[in-house]
Formats: C-alpha cells, structure tokens, sequence
C-alpha cells in the first residue's frame, strides 16, 4: 500500500509541476525527488525484466506438407495453426508452446532472438490442455526461462506478456491479473486460466507470462476477439505436468475415474441435501470402471478429492486428470445425506468423462409426458443398451418436462432415487408425490445419464 501510496503522490506532483507556467527551476527540482526516483527503480525493474526474458522467446513457424513455413498474421481459435510463439524450457532445447499453434505439423522452423534459424521436431501434443513440446538440436547452450508456481499468483499482481505479435519479434506488454481459475471458456477440455489484461494480439500464442521475478507463471493461449484487455494464460504447474510426461513418454495419460457427472442446479443441491454449488452429481457409473468398483454411485455427491474441493464438472475433471493411472485419491462424497470418503484406484483415461448439463427448474405446469414400457424394438430404434425402464414416446411443447430438456427416446430409469422399470411402476411413483412437490427423476440418453427436477402437478 505504500509503494502504490507514494507512487501516486509522485505522478500527482509531476503533473502539477509540469504544467503550462511552470518554471524550469521547479521541473528540474522535481527530477531527482524522492517520488522520480521510486519511478526509475521501478522502471528499471521492469526494464531488466524484459532484458532477462526475451532470450527465451522463439518465434515458431509451423512448416506445410510443401516444406514451407506457414506465416500468418490472422486471428486464430485453438483448432487453427499458423506462426507463433514459443518459450525456451531447458538446456536441452525443449520449447513450449500451444497445440493450435503447430497444429498437425510434425517440424517447426524456430527463430531465436539472435535471428538464428533452426528446425525442430515435435515431441508430443496434448490438446487436452492445448499444449505442445517441440525439441531443437544445437551445439551450444540456449538462454532458458524458469518457471514459478502458479497456485501462488493473485488478482492484481503485475506481469509481463512476450510473444510475437503479427511479426513483431519479442514484443513485451505489461499489465495485472485480472482474474484467476477461469474455466468454461470452451478453449480446451482441462481449463484453469489465469486472465490478464497484458496485450495479448494474435500470435502471442504460445509465449509466456512472467511475474515480476522473472518466472514464468503461464503460457499465454487466447484472446476474447470482442474484447479489449481480456487474454488467458494456461497456468505454469499445469505446463510443467504436461511438460515431464511429453518428454518421457511422448504423450499424455491421465487417470479415470469412471462416472458420469453434472453441476448442481438449487433444486438438486435441495434434492440431494446439500449446498448450492457444493460438489457435483454422479448421474452415471461405468460398470467395472474405478468409480464402480469402489462403491460409488449414482445419486452421490462428490465434494472433495484428495482434500481439493469440487465446485464444478471441470474441476472434478481437472483433480482426475492430473492423477496418474494406478493413483488412489480419497473421494468424500453424500449419499442418502450421509457423508463419507472412498478409496478410488484410478485406471487409465479413455474417451471423455461425461457431463450432463440442463437448464433450471421454471414455472409449475404440467409434467406433459407420454410413456411406454421398453420393448426390444424400441431401444434399438434410439441407441440404448437398457432392456428395461419408462421410455418417453411424447413430449408436449411448452411443458416443463420439455423446458428442462426432455426428449423422445429418453429413457426414465429412477423417481426420487427408486428404481422404475414399469409405465406401472413409473404411475405409481408419481402418485405417492404430493401436489406442488418437486420430483427428481433420472433419464438416460443414448450412452450418457443425467438427473432433472421437475414440479409435480394434479
């Protein structure tokens, strides 16, 4: 608070001393007042910083099936390579970058800062977190950037962003983090960001974002193209994870858990007795998966692993996938109220964990559903494995069964939490609800399940 106490008292004074009328005498005096000089020891801070870490900084151009290197100034989205930046990671000549930088490349034509070219060979991609290794062969050392920990950066601290904005070699910007923990972008599968306001144009991509000691705490990635002052960084304990499994195993592998998993709406969270936004619904378990043989199951809360709170489908996703195959996290979850932890081996991540994701409850209205018992027929006709369950052949327009999103072809497999394999049996759950009262009901669709709160009515 003092540095940003007296670093404002000193803008103050030069701006009143400056002013038309004011005498070289006073101008001059104010150059070597205590205020100026806190400014210089502060530029020179930020000076050295730039110096420090541009070395580090490569320029990346992809080359084309045809052999040439692919320039390109255009914006870009994380499924779209073209020139970028890269960052320098160790003396072995490994450089970091993103995956939409390269794209489906196998060589990199690398230029140094010293306008050295070199060609490099790819040595893993992991789209997952949008994320590339390259490698170069040189016979002497190359300058290499450190990176610091990323769980310990703040809203508000300052940072530098280097990259090559289109073309513009080494460009450096300053700026603050504006934000921390960004998920949902839709950018890449495991999102973590930390969000800066440091300039960052196409072609920063791939480039780093150093605090103030000259550490690199992010690798930056992208821009919101309709907004200024708004660009996200991959967060450097991430990198470095994807970094040690790209140089030892050329790839990444992640650990699985096996269940299927959606946020909680409130009248879930109500449903299921807990918090609004505390844990996330296990609405699907993958027989013989990790999560199923350790008892998990549909229904549960899952609110902490390993001691990390889950608030989101993301973050579970994310906790997962840091783990290794064979790893075994605690996992606390509720069910039926009660809280307790489980022991989960985790296997190795196949396809996608699978996330279901509707909207709020609305207005009461009628459930406007029509039913019919599973047939054989049926279930080949809409891809489902089941033999058994309340198959929806109906759904009226405008009803509240169609606002939270249910379809013809769902198959309805519980009514508050009791199986129901029968229209009969289906009847006579929704006879023991009282008018007004809500119903949780879970639905599998295809090869995925989900759970939704509807209003019971007459």
């Amino acid at each position: 608070m003092m540095y940003a106490y007296q670093y404002l008292r000193a803008t103050v004074i030069i701006s009143a001393l400056l002013l038309p009328g004011t005498s070289s005498l006073a101008a001059a005096a104010i150059t070597d007042s205590p205020g100026i000089r806190m400014l210089e020891e502060i530029q020179t801070v930020i000076t050295d910083l730039a110096e420090q870490a541009k070395p580090s900084v490569v320029n990346l151009f992809p080359i084309s099936a045809a052999g040439r290197p692919r320039e390109s100034g255009a914006d870009r989205t994380p499924s779209a390579s073209g020139s970028g930046s890269g960052l320098i990671v160790d003396n072995e000549g490994h450089i970091v970058t993103n995956n939409h930088v390269i794209g489906d490349a196998l060589e990199v034509e690398v230029r140094l800062s010293d306008k050295t070219k070199l060609i490099a060979q790819v040595v893993g991609k992991d789209p997952d977190t949008d994320l590339a290794l390259l490698k170069v062969t040189v016979d002497r050392a190359l300058p290499f950037a450190h990176f610091g920990d990323s769980s310990t950066v703040r809203v508000g601290q300052w940072v530098l962003a280097v990259g090559n904005p289109f073309g513009l070699d080494r460009t450096v910007t300053l700026g603050v983090v504006s934000g921390i923990g960004r998920e949902n972008i839709n950018l890449s599968r495991y999102e973590n960001f930390i969000q800066t306001d440091a300039s960052i144009n196409p072609g920063n991509s791939g480039g780093p974002l150093f605090n103030l000691r000259g550490e690199v705490i992010g690798i930056n990635t992208a821009i919101i193209n309709f907004a200024q002052g708004i660009g996200f960084a991959i967060p450097s304990n991430m990198t470095k994870q994807i970094i040690q499994q790209l140089i030892a195993r050329g790839k990444v592998v992640r650990g699985w858990l096996g269940v299927g998993i959606q946020p909680l709406t409130p009248e879930l969270a109500k449903k299921f007795g807990v918090a609004e936004g505390e844990g996330v619904l296990v609405n699907e378990v993958f027989e013989k998966d990790p999560a199923a043989e350790a008892g998990i199951k549909p229904g549960d809360i899952i609110l902490t692993i390993d001691g990390s709170v889950v608030d989101s489908p993301n973050k579970l996703s994310r906790l997962i996938g840091v783990l290794p195959p064979g790893a075994a996290p605690k996992i606390e979850v509720v069910r039926d109220f009660t809280r307790q932890v489980l022991t989960v081996p985790l296997s190795e991540r196949r396809d996608t964990a699978v996330v279901a994701s509707l909207p709020q409850s609305r207005t009461e209205v009628k459930l406007g559903l029509d039913l019919q018992d599973l047939s054989a027929g049926l279930a080949e006709k809409f891809k489902l494995r089941e033999t058994r369950g309340v198959l929806i052949t109906k759904v009226d327009p405008g009803s509240l069964a169609h606002a939270e999103g249910l379809r013809e072809g769902d198959l309805i497999k519980e009514v508050n939490r009791a199986d129901v394999a029968t229209v009969g049996e289906f009847t006579s759950a929704i006879a023991k609800v009282r008018r007004g009262d809500t119903v949780l009901i879970r639905v599998l669709r295809e090869s995925r399940a989900f759970y939704v709160v509807l209003k019971s009515t007459e």
